[in-house]
């Protein structure tokens, strides 16, 4: 399979965010809520558009990644995530960058990212 060049790829953007919750949340608890958020409010053509991903969440911060022509319409989606089990939530984005590591350094310092971008 050949890996297509970087001028002909989608390009992203990536969503630093911060989950301020009552208690202790999962990743699968979050990815559950986010894409039941997301497709309530966009429907599941518009989530696909959106292209989201959850590539990192620990300690209750993380990184999501979207298509770059979607930011607005995907931070609008995922901010209306208020429950998570019946408990409680709130999620703030932190910033928006062109890359992982940019993102990672700007605002989320100290959490590892392990991804599997070259495989795609």
């Amino acid at each position: 399979m050949k890996i297509l060049p970087p001028t002909l790829r989608d390009k992203k953007r990536y969503l630093a965010f911060e989950l301020i919750c009552e208690h202790e949340v999962t990743r699968e608890e979050l990815l559950r809520e986010m894409f039941s958020c997301v497709g309530s409010l966009i429907g599941d053509v518009g989530s696909s558009e959106c292209g989201i991903r959850l590539l990192t969440f620990e300690d209750s911060k993380g990184i999501i990644r979207c298509a770059h022509k979607k930011t607005g319409l995907t931070r609008a989606a995922v901010t209306t995530i208020t429950h998570i089990s019946g408990k409680r939530v709130l999620m703030h984005i932190l910033g928006i960058s062109g890359t992982i590591a940019g993102a990672t350094e700007k605002y989320l310092e100290g959490i590892e990212v392990f991804t599997n971008e070259g495989i795609e």
